[in-house]
């Protein structure tokens, strides 16, 4: 099992580079990537600990911050919302 999921993950990521040199797409697009990652974290860790909303946590896990760097600040909105009215 380990083998096959291995060989799956080889052959996807010689894809995705043939992809980005064939492509002409360069790196430029991982620097972005990790800008609004940085950006992303930053902005909920902000509402976190800033203390304007301090019964409200939202934790930091890949699918929080996923959201919020592809949602931006109405993403943020979007996790408070879900936090109130799911957690009470």
């Amino acid at each position: 099992m380990k083998l096959v999921v291995m060989g799956i993950m080889t052959v996807s990521l010689l894809l995705l580079l043939l992809i980005v040199f064939r492509k002409k797409i360069g790196f430029g697009w991982l620097t972005m990537f990790g800008t609004h990652l940085v950006l992303a974290s930053l902005g909920l860790y902000l509402v976190n600990y800033s203390g304007l909303i301090p019964e409200v946590y939202i934790p930091l896990n890949p699918t929080t911050v996923g959201t919020v760097m592809v949602l931006g600040l109405p993403g943020v909105a979007l996790l408070f919302g879900l936090k109130i009215s799911l957690m009470g």
